[in-house]
């Protein structure tokens, strides 16, 4: 596959066609916050309860990755640049019941 074949295939992974339907929001693991920390920032942002933040937390830390909110596009957008703006690393991507 030539060059321009290569570079129509990764813009095609980085701009979904549409940011209809539910998009999931999810945290990776990383070695700088602390657990606390985590588990504030979904309490106050993602309005998980106690227990289940400390859950997601829980399951980031030993699978290094977890779904942690859902929603439409804007919304989980916003969610993304709020916990960014706390240090957590975090992405969005289309929800698929698979995952």
């Amino acid at each position: 596959m030539n060059n321009a074949g290569l570079l129509e295939m990764s813009s095609k992974k980085l701009k979904p066609k549409s940011k209809r339907g539910t998009w999931q929001v999810t945290l990776h693991d990383d070695p700088v916050n602390t657990f606390d920390h985590v588990i504030e920032c979904l309490v106050d942002i993602c309005a998980h309860n106690e227990f289940q933040a400390h859950q997601c937390a829980l399951i980031v830390h030993n699978r290094k990755r977890c779904v942690i909110y859902k929603d439409n596009w804007a919304g989980c957008e916003t969610v993304k640049h709020m916990l960014r703006s706390e240090g957590l690393t975090v992405t969005v991507e289309k929800y698929e019941k698979d995952s």
